[in-house]
């Protein structure tokens, strides 16, 4: 027979509510994905024929050959796999989720209202993983090579994989903010085009014009860019590693609990 006292320990042991029902609906995303793996495709052929393509064209006229650039261009393109080229699919699946009735359903259970939104966020942690080790692969092949130990690859990945996470939240926000999947594409697209391309991903900012030097310089996705490039390289990373944190902690914090609020709030 259980008493009392060995039923409230295993309840200690237990993850929260909150936790349990996301990591559920994390799942049930997951288990879509695998029927329909358009997300994980996405997030691995964008950056690949970005690296392809800016390893062709730009070289030799940056790095003066193309193996010194491929150090260079690969570890923005970790980035880029680690959730930028798959963030539209995150607001998307929650707006269509809020217009198929899926999140009445939902809302008449005892979950969590933060649940079915980090649920589907935790999925795309799943989807950035699978999608950065085959970059990983790809960028080997290629000629890539880390001069870092296991440990600092992979706190490269985990910084970029992390920062993926807290943006993932924009989309989120705006998925639940718009009327239909098209107008989530539509926002998605103009948000983060500046902040994939303005950044260090093709060139050092210090060859940029002075204009866009001014932007790359306090977009966080150079930041984030810039620290992997270091850890990566082997290269003293500065003061990057803290900014790329910063950013992540600002973007959760506002973005968060602002999504969470709205879902609540929309009928």
């Amino acid at each position: 027979m259980t008493t009392p006292t060995h039923s409230l320990n295993a309840r200690a042991g237990r993850p929260p509510r909150w936790l349990r029902h996301s990591l559920i609906l994390a799942r049930r995303s997951l288990t879509k994905t695998s029927r329909n793996p358009g997300a994980i495709v996405n997030g691995v052929v964008t950056p690949a024929l970005f690296l392809v393509l800016f390893l062709n064209l730009f070289g030799r006229a940056v790095a003066g050959s193309t193996d010194d650039y491929m150090q260079y261009l690969f570890p923005g393109i970790i980035v880029m796999g680690a959730g930028l080229t798959g963030l539209v699919s995150t607001g998307t699946n929650i707006n269509m989720d809020l217009k198929n009735g899926v999140t009445d359903r939902f809302r008449s259970l005892p979950i969590s209202r933060l649940a079915p939104l980090l649920g589907s966020v935790l999925a795309d942690l799943i989807r950035y993983l699978i999608a950065v080790a085959i970059l990983f692969l790809l960028g080997t092949i290629l000629g890539f090579r880390s001069h870092a130990g296991i440990a600092t690859t992979l706190a490269a990945i985990g910084l970029a994989v992390l920062f993926g996470f807290c943006i993932s939240w924009i989309t989120v926000l705006i998925g639940v903010m718009v009327k239909n999947a098209e107008a989530v594409l539509a926002f998605s697209f103009l948000t983060f085009l500046p902040l994939q391309l303005g950044t260090s991903l093709a060139t050092p900012t210090t060859s940029l014009p002075g204009w866009l030097q001014s932007w790359v310089h306090i977009n966080p996705v150079t930041a984030v860019m810039d620290a992997c490039r270091a850890l990566l390289n082997g290269t003293p990373p500065g003061d990057r590693v803290t900014t790329t944190l910063i950013w992540c902690a600002a973007i959760f914090l506002s973005f968060c609990p602002m999504a969470v609020w709205i879902y609540g709030r929309r009928e």
